[in-house]
């Protein structure tokens, strides 16, 4: 986190609401959502260098026709390129593992932003966005919003099952091993 106590995404969001020239709505995953989602986060939330989103179908060309929302992504990686902060993951909603209510799931994040309408996936849908890969600080996150959620191994069984997995073979095997090492994790 820098000296201010502003995390690297609250530094990120600002200039991308700065940017901005018109209303947008954003869905943030990964560790921004776990960071500005979740009182008292890890302190390691707040030194991610980057700040990712989920699209529903449709939204990324609204956004084009619309807004100027992918001009202002692009200088704001300039701007902020030799502080090495970035926006970069952007994906529609079939490309991640979600439930197929996950819009409705969401949480806002307040915050003082003019242009951005800000949320995170849900407790349910951001546990299975972590479990998209077989990856240790993913297993971590994942372990860190089943605590935080209070889900059970059954709560988790539940959640994996209504999960809607992308057509990819690759998502499909990452996804069972890391559910399975997550559902490891908690136990019975």
């Amino acid at each position: 986190m820098e000296a201010s106590g502003v995390s690297n995404a609250e530094i990120i969001l600002a200039e991308l609401d700065r940017l901005l020239d018109s209303d947008v709505e954003l869905t943030l995953y990964g560790r921004a959502a776990l960071q500005l989602g979740f009182e008292n986060p890890s302190p390691d939330f707040a030194v991610s260098k980057d700040v990712d989103a989920v699209f529903f179908l449709g939204q990324a060309e609204y956004l084009n026709e619309h807004t100027n929302f992918w001009r202002a992504v692009d200088i704001l990686n300039r701007n902020l390129a030799e502080q090495d902060l970035y926006v970069s993951h952007f994906f529609v909603e079939d490309q991640v593992v979600l439930r197929p209510a996950w819009k409705d799931c969401r949480c806002r994040i307040p915050g003082e932003w003019s242009r951005l309408d800000l949320y995170r996936l849900g407790d349910e849908d951001l546990l299975l966005s972590k479990l998209m890969r077989d990856d240790p600080l993913d297993h971590s996150d994942a372990l860190f919003i089943a605590s935080r959620a209070q889900f059970t191994r059954q709560d988790v069984e539940v959640i994996i099952a209504e999960a809607r997995i992308p057509a990819a073979d690759e998502i499909a095997e990452q996804f069972a091993i890391a559910s399975k090492r997550l559902l490891d994790a908690i136990g019975d």
